[in-house]
């Protein structure tokens, strides 16, 4: 860019200059000047010459009206950043006079109020060593009523919560904390005081009131309510058997989930068996929320929702044998046994269906192991054949374990046909049991 030159704009008229007629008159004879073919040529050639001088122009060359142009767009975005540096100052020293603030009103609450906000203020700006192009107490109490106006709100809604709380307003004292100014009385301090208040008969419970509140009004700030209040939000919905409160919350205001709070609901619903579904659900969403899938795996196929669970495993790939055998240990419904033992969507089993059983019969789960059994008997002894070829994980060992369980519990012919097949298998001996020393089965290789 450094070598483009600018040129003022003018009407443009072509013409053949003095010399480029002389060269002309040089290059032709006067037999071809005044042949019309030959003439013809001479044009095209002109025509090309004049096109690559026209390129030549465009790249060496811009208007001289665009150097204006980038001179006044420089000044422009010039005049932005000195204006954007002046806000950032401005906005730097806003931030550390909220500091002051919060710090002072914090102290002011839990003193016993005999010294002023402006002291407190005072004695913490020369403790947090904190300062501007002014001192940012004399910043907040000058005679400007405009400079003052945040802290004068912010003590104005500390002294009419408290004089609510003790007028026993609590449904006004839990409107006006969750809408607090930057959420000053929405904390655990606050949440204290209407617990403190209890029970009162025949009127709505003052802490469910603040709680309804504060997450009625949590979109209009940017920050979702806190984890730890969260969670006391949700006891208290729970408590008060207000199940459908807590769905709002879960599904529709901003909130910061714990695996504290999906634990909570999961819970519940194993004492409210009829709303068992729903709070599976919410505890799903928490959970996936806070990236625990176990625990929401674990709700889906509670919930019966087995395709769900296949599908959630394949997204998430990072489930182990041990975190699935675990899985159908708390769960341990067959059609969920059977899906994670055979493939799925043209992807291998995500477990062995022959330790799967031993690990349901070493679990003292064997009611669950003998109706995977009595499933995989009717498909007689091509199924059997097809499960065990297919079946990486299951050693010839764990087979003949299994066939013993087969027989021990009434399915004679499963075992047999279990045993068939490893008998088929080449390199495989059946060793007796009666020699104690060796091994259930021995491989020979040749």
């Amino acid at each position: 860019m450094e070598n483009l030159k600018f040129w003022q704009q003018s009407p443009q008229h072509w013409y053949i200059t003095g010399k480029e007629q002389f060269n002309w008159k040089q290059s032709m004879t006067l037999q071809e000047s005044v042949n019309l073919d030959a003439l013809t040529k001479y044009l095209k050639h002109l025509e090309a010459k004049y096109a690559e001088i026209k390129q030549v122009m465009l790249k060496k060359y811009v208007p001289a009206q665009r150097k204006v142009d980038l001179d006044e767009e420089m000044t422009v975005i010039l005049k932005r950043r000195d204006l954007a540096e002046n806000l950032n100052k401005e906005l730097q020293f806003r931030h550390q006079r909220l500091q002051t603030i919060l710090y002072a009103l914090t102290s002011l609450v839990k003193s016993d109020k005999s010294s002023s906000f402006q002291d407190f203020a005072e004695q913490i700006q020369k403790s947090k060593d904190l300062h501007g192009d002014r001192g940012i107490v004399e910043e907040l109490f000058e005679d400007d009523p405009g400079k003052a106006k945040d802290a004068e709100i912010l003590l104005y809604y500390i002294e009419r919560f408290n004089e609510l709380i003790s007028l026993g307003e609590y449904e006004k004292a839990a409107c006006l904390a969750a809408n607090s100014p930057r959420r000053i009385l929405q904390n655990i301090g606050t949440m204290n005081k209407f617990k403190a208040v209890g029970k009162i008969r025949g009127k709505p419970f003052p802490l469910l009131l603040f709680f309804e509140a504060i997450f009625r009004t949590s979109h209009a700030f940017r920050c979702p309510i806190d984890a730890e209040l969260t969670l006391e939000g949700i006891k208290c919905g729970l408590s008060e058997k207000r199940l459908d409160l807590v769905i709002n919350w879960v599904t529709q205001e901003r909130l910061t989930f714990s695996e504290e709070a999906g634990d909570v609901i999961c819970d519940y619903g194993e004492q409210d068996t009829y709303n068992k579904a729903k709070c599976l659900a919410l505890a799903q969403i928490i959970y996936g929320e806070c990236g625990l899938h176990k625990k929401a795996l674990l709700c889906l196929c509670k919930q019966g929702q087995i395709h769900g669970a296949m599908e959630y495993i394949q997204q998430f790939k990072d489930f182990t044998s041990d975190d699935l055998m675990q899985l159908i240990k708390l769960c341990p419904h067959t059609e969920l046994i059977q899906c994670l033992t055979k493939e799925w969507n043209g992807k291998p089993p995500s477990l062995s269906f022959g330790l799967a059983i031993l690990y349901l019969f070493s679990a003292d789960m064997k009611t669950v192991g003998i109706k995977l059994l009595q499933e995989i008997n009717k498909g007689g002894k091509d199924a059997v054949e097809y499960l065990m070829i297919n079946d990486p994980f299951c050693s010839l060992e764990s087979w003949q374990e299994m066939a013993d369980i087969c027989l021990q519990n009434g399915f004679d012919k499963l075992s047999n046909n279990i045993m068939s097949i490893l008998r088929s298998q080449a390199g495989v001996t059946e060793i007796s049991e009666e020699h104690d020393t060796v091994n259930l089965m021995e491989h020979v290789f040749w």
